[in-house]
């Protein structure tokens, strides 16, 4: 449901703005201040989870989502509208990483891989039904009720799942002595918002001067949460964590492949809605390829030999690059360019699931059970914030060029160009002192 809720809002996103009258940046914050909370919450979530047990948290992260949901629902404002959502992805950080944290301490070795890549499929699968449920509900106007039921849906869904969660998940459970790292929640906090927010809202209030300081005073508020971090008792991320092989360059790939995940998905379902015409469903089935591609891959990539798993991530990333390309040449007519659209989009899932699948298990290979629950967190975190940043960078990219015809090309050679470069973020792991994944 978490992810799910990112992709299907993506596809309501131009009718909540017509019903809504919302503008542009109330639009991307409507997406994006859900994955915002999300992910600046996820390793304060992961955390709860090794203090308090991953089954509660994630029984009440799913109570405080579904609660959301129905308020989302409800919104008669686009202002109540992004504080539900808000509320809502705060839910998904409580309930999220329990997930990967019952993954790290029941499974070792290829069962972990594997699990992982069951979880990767997961996200895919999200991803496909979102779209095309989305668009399906959008078309359908169910009772005259317009975008509501995207939100609405994930009500009975989670009220199923309260009551199976607390019959089936697992109580394993390995307990933390950490406490919780409030200073360090609050600058991170500050310095994401402060680079965010003008990312979001600058286009449509012409790049103010605030706008600009806000984003040199992010740098000044994540170096403050350096050193906040080197003086805290329990450091939201602690060091013993960042110094495990090959971590850093995997938890960097990760966030560049999201954010090139977050600005394709949005930046695509308002140029085929708003561009091209699109109904809601046809835009949401054109995501149908890319989305299988990905399960299919992030199921089958740990058959090649592992001699090659480590390699395969960065040519992955170069074959993502190749499929935003293709994508660009077959939009540039201005038209769908089908079927090379379809190609290109079976092309991206693809590569992308061959970096993030293998780029998740790398991650994750070395990390002790003890520290599951901030490894967790961490990996969620850039999992989320990247999409975040995609979802604001190229979401104001294409807006700003917007009515241009070259809009939806320029978006999309920057998106190959991210794609690049978390290929080059993985180019540390091919190191043989790298475990593989």
């Amino acid at each position: 449901m978490a992810i799910l809720d990112v992709s299907i809002v993506n596809v309501a996103a131009p009718t909540m703005r017509a019903d809504l009258g919302a503008s542009g940046s109330g639009l991307q914050l409507v997406i994006s201040g859900y994955t915002i909370a999300y992910a600046m919450l996820l390793i304060t979530g992961a955390r709860l989870g090794g203090l308090l047990g991953y089954r509660r948290l994630f029984l009440i992260g799913l109570v405080v989502f579904t609660a959301a949901s129905l308020m989302c629902g409800l919104a008669p404002s686009t202002a109540l509208l992004i504080a539900f959502r808000l509320l809502q992805g705060a839910g998904a950080a409580l309930m999220v990483p329990q997930v990967l944290s019952l993954i790290q301490i029941t499974f070792e070795g290829a069962s972990r891989a594997r699990a992982l890549g069951v979880y990767a499929t997961v996200i895919s699968v999200a991803a496909v039904v979102g779209q095309v449920l989305g668009g399906l509900l959008v078309t359908a106007d169910l009772f005259g009720t317009s975008w509501r039921p995207v939100f609405l849906v994930n009500v009975p869904i989670g009220l199923v799942l309260l009551v199976a969660g607390a019959r089936l998940l697992p109580s394993a459970h390995v307990p933390r002595e950490h406490g919780l790292d409030l200073p360090g929640l609050v600058t991170l906090s500050l310095a994401v918002s402060l680079l965010v927010v003008p990312l979001v809202l600058g286009h449509e209030e012409d790049w103010p001067l605030w706008g600009w300081i806000s984003m040199g005073a992010s740098a000044v508020a994540f170096a403050a949460f350096l050193l906040v971090e080197r003086r805290a008792r329990h450091p939201l991320v602690p060091g013993r964590l960042i110094r495990t092989p090959g971590m850093v360059a995997a938890a960097s790939g990760i966030f560049l492949v999201m954010a090139a995940y977050g600005g394709y998905l949005f930046s695509m379902a308002l140029h085929l809605q708003g561009g091209l015409g699109d109904s809601p469903l046809r835009a949401g089935c054109l995501f149908i390829p890319a989305a299988g591609a990905f399960g299919l891959t992030s199921l089958n990539w740990k058959r090649l030999p592992a001699r090659l798993h480590r390699p395969m991530i960065v040519a992955a990333a170069v074959l993502t690059a190749a499929g935003q390309l293709a994508l660009a040449a077959a939009l540039a007519g201005g038209g769908h360019g089908e079927p090379l659209l379809e190609i290109s989009f079976a092309v991206i899932g693809t590569g992308m699931a061959g970096t993030f699948s293998p780029l998740m298990a790398v991650a994750l290979a070395q990390v002790a059970p003890s520290d599951a629950a901030d490894a967790s967190g961490l990996t969620a975190m850039m999992l989320q914030l990247g999409q975040v940043v995609g979802v604001a960078a190229f979401g104001t990219l294409f807006l700003s060029l917007t009515p241009s015809a070259h809009a939806i090309t320029v978006t999309v050679l920057g998106l190959a160009a991210t794609s690049l470069a978390a290929g080059l973020c993985a180019l540390p792991l091919l190191r043989r002192r790298v475990p593989a994944p």
